[in-house]
Parts: structure tokens; C-alpha cells; sequence
């Protein structure tokens, strides 16, 4: 019974390392072109001397741009998901997902390496997140609702993952920037790293599939030998061996599921799910709203006030690094941590409260601004802001997105999953359509 045990841990850790994995990979797109602002605006924002100052011949804004067209295939295409997924298998879906992907990002890194005019690489660049995150959101889509018939705890380690594909995409860039290699050489190095990403999340797609093959042979099995140990007269096992073999393998159960309703019964309609989980909706919709408002459309152009030399670093580390790191924190936390309860009233009202956080990073040393005065110029106020900003964003999202599922019986938790990647998806179209007026409000 101990080493049927150990094998069922195993399987459990395993398939959590898998869902780690796909879950990185689901928002290496978004981070990677989000923290390599500084190489899009290097190539758009290009200055001239006039009079013996710099001017800026046209300004793109490109941080805006990026986030909207991100945001809105997302919502978009999320939509569509949940009809592809009714005509189109889920492995082509997915493996075709981090395919294009993965030819997308091979794109962006050879572009790398060609001259081409700012308004052609412009449209090129805005082109590709498009069509990158398009193809993001149906993988996102499709995994959230695969996640949404495991066990919570598959939730939270996925959810971990995405928060570790933005420190992952931090890092990446700092090494970039803090290379002895030209700023070409750099950059091509920088959008390689997505690429060997995209193919280690393929690659543990591939491995989840075999493993689904193989449990499913050996539940087979079993349930043969069940059978024939009932013929003979025998109850198959020990009562100890049986509960074990009963409640340590929800894993199992749970990959059955994609194949068979063993329950036999109706699904509920997608109004009946949605009446159950509208406030984890509200929830996940306006975290979102107001981490995409400012991130990073206003914190992307805040400035140090040390020297030049920390100025190379000090977007990637007090923007992108602490956000990430802090947001993968938060993510992580709620595996230790679910407080408050789902039926807490308290929990949406903590949600609304981080509304705060606007008006806190848009007094940060934002350059350059119109309108609002500076009351937090120093770095370190700054990446306090950030650090809480995105500790209780990557908190609040991820127990949104877990408890939803438990709010409805486990034969609609895939439609509960799909139901929240749209509002999750909602909430950041939303954020990406309000930075607009709140950086022009700076």
C-alpha cells in the first residue's frame, strides 16, 4: 500500500510540474514583448538634434498600442474559444497554439537583424502581437479549462507558472541589457529565450498527453481486475488499499473526466454557471482592470533620479523585475493561504480596494507628464507601490480563478473555467483601453 502511495505522489508531482510548465508558457508572448519595450522604443522613438536639444520626430506609444492589441485578441478569441473547443480537438488546439507561437517568436528575433523603417516595423511588430496573442489566448483558454477538472491545488501551481513567466522574461532582459554584446546581438539573444520556452512547454504538452494515455490504460486495467476479483468472490484489495486507491488518485479521476461523464448527468447552461460564480467574475474582471491601467502604460515610463548609469536597469528591475516577482509571490501564496473564504463578503470588497493603487503609481516620477504633480519621486517609494500593487493583483487573481471552479458541481467546472478566462480576459481589455486617457492624464 506505501509504494502504491509513493507512485500516486509521483504521478501528482509530475503532472504539477507539467501544468508549472504550460503554465509559463502560456504568457511568455505577453511578457516578453511587454518587458522588451525598451527595444521597440529604441527602434520607433527615433530622435534628432534641433536648436541643441533632442526631439522626438514621432511618438508611437508604443507601451499603449501593445497592451491594447494584446488585450483585445485575447477577449476576442477567448469568445471563440469556447466554440473551437466544442469543433476542434483539444490537443490540436493546443499543440497548434504554441506551434504558431513558437513561429511567431522566431519572426520577432529575425527581425531582429533587419533594417527596416519605424513605421513599417511599427505595423510588422503590432501585427505580431496580434496575431502571437491570438493564438495565446486559445491555448489559455483551453488549458484553464483542462486545469478546471483537477484538484485545486493544479489551479494555484498554474496560475504559478504564469506569475513566473514575467520574472522569466525580467531576467532575460537584464542579462540582455547587462551583456558586453552590441544592442543587436542583445536583443536577438533576448526573443531566442521565448523561443526555447515555447518549445519546453510543447514538449510537456506532449508529455501530459502520454501520461493521460498511460493512466488511462492502467485505470482500465485495474477496473478489469476489480471485476474479476468481484467474479471470484473477492473485494479486490484490502478496505485500506481501496480507500487509498479511492482518494489519493484524483489525478486519474480527473483525466477520465476528459474522456467520459461518468456522472451521466446534464451539464448545467452557462447562465446557471454563471449565476454561481459572478462575484469571483467581478472579481478576476476588476483586478484585472486596474493592474492594466497603469502596467505598464504609466509605471513603464517612470525615471530614476540616480544616475545614468542605474537608469539602463532601473525599468527592467522596479518595473517588470519587482512587478513579476512579486506577482508570482502572490500567485504562489494562495497554495499556503486562501483568506478570505469564497462566501466572504469581505474578499470582493479587498478586490476594490486596490483601486488605490491608480492614483499612488501616477504620482511616481512618470516622465514626462502633463498635468499631475510628483509626491513619490524617489526609487525606493516607487517600488514599494509596485511590489504591494502587484503582490495583491497575483493574490486576488489566482484564488479568483481557483475558487470559481468549487462553486458549481465538477461537471460544470469546465464551463466555469471557461467562463473566467473570459472575464479575466474582459477585465484586461478593459485596463488596456483605460491607460490610454490615465498616461494622457499624467
Amino acid at each position: 500500500m506505501k509504494g502504491r502511495r509513493d507512485a500516486h505522489q509521483d504521478r501528482g508531482c509530475l503532472v504539477g510540474i507539467i501544468f508549472f510548465i504550460l503554465g509559463l508558457g502560456t504568457l511568455l508572448p505577453w511578457n516578453f514583448f511587454m518587458t522588451a519595450s525598451l527595444y521597440f522604443q529604441g527602434r520607433l522613438n527615433t530622435t534628432e538634434w534641433s536648436n541643441g536639444t533632442v526631439v522626438v520626430r514621432k511618438e508611437y506609444y508604443f507601451n499603449n498600442w501593445m497592451t491594447l492589441l494584446s488585450q483585445l485578441p485575447l477577449l476576442l478569441f477567448t469568445l471563440l474559444n469556447s466554440i473551437l473547443y466544442q469543433r476542434i480537438s483539444e490537443a490540436i488546439r493546443i499543440a497548434g497554439s504554441l506551434v504558431f507561437i513558437l513561429l511567431l517568436f522566431i519572426l520577432t528575433a529575425v527581425l531582429v537583424k533587419v533594417p527596416m523603417g519605424e513605421d513599417r516595423f511599427f505595423s510588422v511588430t503590432m501585427a505580431t502581437i496580434w496575431f502571437i496573442n491570438s493564438f495565446g489566448a486559445v491555448l489559455q483558454g483551453s488549458l484553464f479549462g483542462l486545469v478546471g477538472l483537477l484538484p485545486q491545488k493544479y489551479s494555484a501551481v498554474f496560475m504559478s507558472g504564469q506569475g513566473l513567466a514575467g520574472t522569466f522574461a525580467a531576467i532575460a532582459m537584464l542579462i540582455a541589457i547587462g551583456s558586453d554584446a552590441d544592442s543587436e546581438s542583445a536583443a536577438l539573444g533576448y526573443f531566442i529565450t521565448p523561443c526555447v520556452g515555447t518549445l519546453l512547454t510543447l514538449f510537456s504538452y506532449l508529455l501530459l498527453s502520454l501520461f493521460c494515455i498511460l493512466v488511462i490504460a492502467e485505470s482500465s486495467t485495474v477496473e478489469n481486475g476489480k471485476v474479476n476479483g468481484h467474479v471470484n468472490g473477492s473485494a479486490g484489495g484490502s478496505p485500506a488499499e481501496n480507500e487509498v486507491e479511492a482518494s489519493a488518485d484524483g489525478t486519474k479521476r480527473a483525466f477520465l473526466s476528459l474522456k467520459q461523464d461518468e456522472s451521466g448527468q446534464a451539464k448545467a447552461s452557462v447562465v446557471e454557471v454563471f449565476k454561481k460564480i459572478w462575484v469571483m467574475a467581478f472579481c478576476v474582471t476588476f483586478v484585472f482592470t486596474v493592474t492594466l491601467s497603469v502596467f505598464p502604460a504609466v509605471t513603464a515610463d517612470v525615471r530614476t533620479i540616480f544616475s545614468q548609469k542605474w537608469e539602463r536597469f532601473f525599468i527592467s528591475v522596479c518595473c517588470f523585475l519587482t512587478f513579476n516577482i512579486n506577482d508570482w509571490l502572490g500567485r504562489t501564496i494562495t497554495t499556503l493561504i486562501r483568506w478570505p473564504r469564497k462566501e466572504s463578503r469581505l474578499f470582493p470588497v479587498l478586490v476594490v480596494s486596490r483601486v488605490v493603487f491608480i492614483p499612488l503609481l501616477m504620482f511616481c516620477n512618470v516622465q514626462s507628464r502633463n498635468y499631475l504633480p510628483v509626491y513619490f519621486s524617489h526609487d525606493a517609494a516607487f517600488t514599494a507601490i509596485m511590489a504591494l500593487f502587484s503582490l495583491s493583483s497575483g493574490y486576488f487573481v489566482c484564488l479568483s480563478m481557483s475558487y470559481a471552479p468549487q462553486l458549481v458541481e465538477p461537471k460544470d467546472a469546465e464551463t466555469a473555467g471557461a467562463l473566467m478566462t473570459f472575464f479575466l480576459a474582459l477585465g484586461l481589455s478593459i485596463g488596456a483601453a483605460l491607460s490610454f486617457p490615465l498616461r494622457a492624464l499624467v
